[in-house]
């Protein structure tokens, strides 16, 4: 059984991404098939090189490299979300894939849970 997490909360601000992303990377260590799907405000989390220091918090791009070492299937972001926020191949984080958010997606996957 595999499992959608789609995020589409910026990453500062609130904490529904992060727990979004704690549950992401709990159900990896159990050898549960998961996979991040980022959208809307969400896609940001997977900008290169933030800058979050002056907002007291630490950057999510160290976290998200940590989800192939836990276990996370794949990193996904939509595609014209991306393009609303300005982001190309070149802006994201290693390892993201962009995707076309439509039911051939969500048929993938057994379960979806969504953080926003």
């Amino acid at each position: 059984m595999s499992t959608l997490i789609m995020i589409d909360q910026a990453p500062y601000g609130a904490w529904t991404g992060r727990e979004a992303l704690d549950m992401a990377f709990s159900l990896a260590a159990f050898d549960q098939p998961a996979s991040l799907f980022f959208t809307g405000a969400g896609v940001n989390w997977l900008r290169q090189n933030q800058e979050a220091g002056g907002i007291g918090q630490k950057s999510v791009e160290k976290n998200l490299s940590a989800a192939p070492i836990f276990g996370i299937e794949a990193i996904l972001a939509d595609r014209a979300a991306c393009e609303t926020y300005g982001l190309d191949e070149n802006s994201l984080i290693e390892g993201v894939t962009l995707v076309d958010a439509d039911a051939a997606l969500l048929n993938d996957y057994d379960h979806t849970a969504f953080a926003g």
